[in-house]
């Protein structure tokens, strides 16, 4: 389950050739891409759609070629978006793209016959091709072994082993494509009727073994109109002679020829393919590990157990591996931010715009990182053993009662990253009322966005009184809390919006394997570049409007004035005391405070002040800007630059103007759900319409969740005062 950044991408160079990987859903298509091209990938949207397109610059000896890796396809008969996208890609009818010069087609050899339906629509366009064959190991553990010469033979094209996992065959795939696009291969298969076909295919393979170089249509052709030639040559052959009259006498009887093969048609030559090049083993073999290990991993109870188990392990790892990471980057953000703040003493105002606005605001985003990354590490992890699609098999026996059905589980698990990508792929939803639905929920998952809320104020109230351990179990239950409530919102909408009706689910399983740590690593590198590029652009901004908005107005008499009032009413005061004293009066007369006091009692049946309130609005752009809001917020009033988690700490020390703790347990729970379920994202918004072609649904979505947060946090923090 894989997501990326979102850049922008430019038409090809019209002299640029491009090469198209194609190929089945699970049979090793990305492995391979990742396996070529590495890091130089280029990640954006097709042109004119939001489907994600992947293409990297592809070296072969002196010259450089365009590789796009094209969304999985078990047949050009396509049945949603993205589908459709990729097949107008492989067509050459995207907009944009030019029609590619070169398809690599990737064959999965354990399962060789439903890969070569596909193969055999591919052969009907005329365009030239090479097989890159994976999983040809797994085959040959099963006791079997894969007839390369005569599956050449048969296919018309050049094939490569290759193991993308282990990146071996790259050198010979490479050397493959280069060669035929300098000399296109294309492969030429004439499917016919009934058993006429498969005896055309074997003559043909026959015949290639004696020397004659022959097309299927050739075949055909001396079927019909025997040649004397050949007849003389096929005595010197009497097994050749004997199947070719057979052939003769099928072909007499045989219907007419120029009709386009149909589906069975077309699976009974793969069948014939598969038997013919990768036969069954003699003996029967034990039951593979595969099913065993899906009797547990798929049951309704166990299953599901193992499912829960594993997203809490997940969860808990997150919050206790990173901590030692995120302390040390919380201190190399204030180290280097007390050297800046040293060379800027003597102008006071831009040392606080860059001490605490930018690296304030920024550095505390980026101390999260290390959560992030953990967490998609887990993610492609569990995505390359095969894990997920054993969930999305679970999840359509949960969200079944619902209206939904498996599909939905992938775009709602790429939520957990971002709800955009996550909307994207509702694409893959059979019908239009379960893509809308699926969308309507999407936002409910938590992004990677809202992590750095939870990791925040968990730490500051749950970890201190409860330990690590309900730490763990607390940020398990906000990423669960999205899911959960999804269910019954989706029936809901079933039963009163959308009317929608469930539609069957089939979903291939791979088999289980250890990921390709590659691919892995890849995945975190593009979601921690997401992340920092993020903080290095809506966070900037923000962080400085917040700043600009929390030290302007500001007065040096003012400032007199604050004083003096502190020193009337607290005469035995510190001077550290009336420091802290005159900025939370500064921040409270601020644009800031005032705009956050004027909407402070909608806010306040939840338990939130000005501040908090503030910190709210300021997500409504990106939620990537709250953790930042409230640093800047919260830290003009911290004096102390040694403590590494100055935020939570000042936090846990504010209180209201009488004197009550700002922040309980209770309300950091009732902040944290509504953050959960509240859509503060412009960004999904617009995708939302844009996936949609309206505003109805963006706005519905936006008013609901928006509606169900501020009630779940009043609710939350109305129990908290009377527990």
């Amino acid at each position: 389950m894989a997501l990326h950044a979102v850049v922008a991408t430019t038409d090809l160079p019209s002299d640029t050739k491009l090469v198209a990987i194609v190929g089945n859903p699970n049979a090793g298509k990305t492995s391979l891409f990742n396996a070529l091209t590495g890091s130089s990938q280029k990640v954006g949207n097709y042109p004119g759609v939001t489907v994600e397109k992947v293409s990297a610059d592809l070296k072969l000896d002196d010259e450089h070629v365009e590789c796009i890796d094209v969304p999985g396809l078990y047949s050009l008969s396509h049945a949603s978006e993205d589908e459709r996208v990729a097949v107008e890609v492989i067509l050459g009818k995207s907009k944009g793209l030019k029609k590619p010069d070169l398809l690599v087609c990737v064959l999965d050899a354990s399962n060789l016959e439903r890969n070569l339906f596909f193969y055999s629509q591919l052969a009907d366009l005329d365009l030239p091709m090479v097989v890159a064959l994976t999983m040809v190991d797994r085959v040959e553990r099963d006791g079997r072994r894969v007839d390369f010469a005569r599956l050449t033979n048969l296919l018309g094209v050049d094939i490569v082993p290759v193991n993308g996992h282990k990146s071996k065959g790259m050198v010979s795939l490479k050397e493959a494509i280069a060669k035929n696009l300098e000399t296109p291969k294309i492969p030429k298969l004439e499917l016919v009727a009934d058993s006429l076909e498969s005896r055309i295919a074997l003559l043909r393979e026959r015949l290639g073994r004696l020397g004659m170089d022959v097309t299927g249509a050739e075949v055909k052709a001396f079927l019909f109109e025997p040649s004397e030639e050949l007849q003389k040559y096929l005595n010197d052959f009497p097994e050749v002679r004997e199947a070719f009259d057979e052939a003769h006498a099928t072909a007499a009887k045989a219907p007419t020829l120029t009709v386009a093969p149909d589906a069975a048609t077309r699976y009974q030559w793969a069948e014939m393919v598969q038997r013919a090049t990768v036969p069954q083993p003699d003996v029967a073999r034990q039951r593979p590990i595969t099913d065993r290990i899906d009797y547990i991993l798929t049951h309704r109870v166990f299953g599901l157990a193992v499912f829960l188990g594993v997203m809490y392990l997940v969860f808990q790892s997150i919050y206790t591996f990173a901590q030692p990471v995120m302390d040390l980057l919380d201190k190399g953000m204030k180290a280097f931010g007390n050297v800046v703040g040293d060379h800027l003493s003597s102008a006071p105002i831009i040392k606080s715009l860059v001490v605490d606005g930018l690296i304030g605001g920024v550095g505390s985003a980026l101390v999260f990182l290390p959560q992030i990354l953990i967490l998609f590490f887990f993610v492609a992890f569990l995505e390359g053993t095969g894990y997920l699609a054993r969930a999305a098999f679970l999840m359509d026996r949960l969200l079944g009662w619902c209206g939904l059905n498996g599909r939905a589980f992938i775009p709602l698990l790429s939520s957990f990253a971002c709800a955009i990508p996550g909307i994207m792929a509702a694409r893959v939803m059979p019908d239009a009322k379960s893509r809308l639905a699926t969308i309507l929920v999407a936002p409910l998952m938590s992004c990677s966005a809202r992590l750095p809320v939870y990791l925040l104020l968990i730490g500051a109230f749950i970890e201190p009184r409860f330990g690590p351990m309900w730490a763990g179990f607390a940020l398990f239950a906000m990423h669960l809390l999205g899911l959960v409530i999804s269910i019954p919102i989706v029936w809901l909408l079933n039963r009163g919006v959308l009317r929608g009706k469930r539609l069957p689910f089939l979903l291939e399983l791979p088999p289980y394997q250890w990921p390709r740590w590659r691919d892995v690593w890849l995945a975190m590198y593009f979601r921690g570049k997401v992340f920092i590029t993020t903080a290095g652009t809506t966070i900037v901004v923000m962080s400085i409007l917040i700043w600009g908005l929390s030290y302007f107005p500001k007065s040096d008499q003012a400032t007199a004035r604050y004083q003096a009032e502190f020193a009337q009413s607290h005469p035995s005061a510190t001077q550290l005391d009336a420091g802290h004293y005159v900025r939370e009066q500064e921040l409270a007369h601020s644009y800031l405070g005032r705009f956050g006091k004027t909407i402070e009692p909608v806010f306040a049946p939840a338990g939130f002040d000005w501040r908090i309130t503030t910190a709210i609005l300021s997500a409504f752009p990106a939620r990537e800007n709250v953790v930042p809001a409230l640093g800047i917020i919260f830290s003009l009033g911290e004096t102390s630059d040694e403590d590494p988690k100055a935020l939570q700490g000042a936090m846990r020390h504010a209180t209201w103007p009488d004197g009550r703790s700002l922040m309980t347990p209770w309300t950091a729970v009732g902040l944290m759900v509504f953050f959960a379920l509240c859509c503060q994202c412009m960004s999904t918004l617009a995708t939302v319409k844009r996936e949609t072609n309206s505003w109805k649904w963006p706005l519905f979505m936006f008013t609901y969740m928006t509606v169900l947060a501020y009630l779940a946090a009043v609710l939350i923090h109305q129990i908290g005062i009377h527990v």
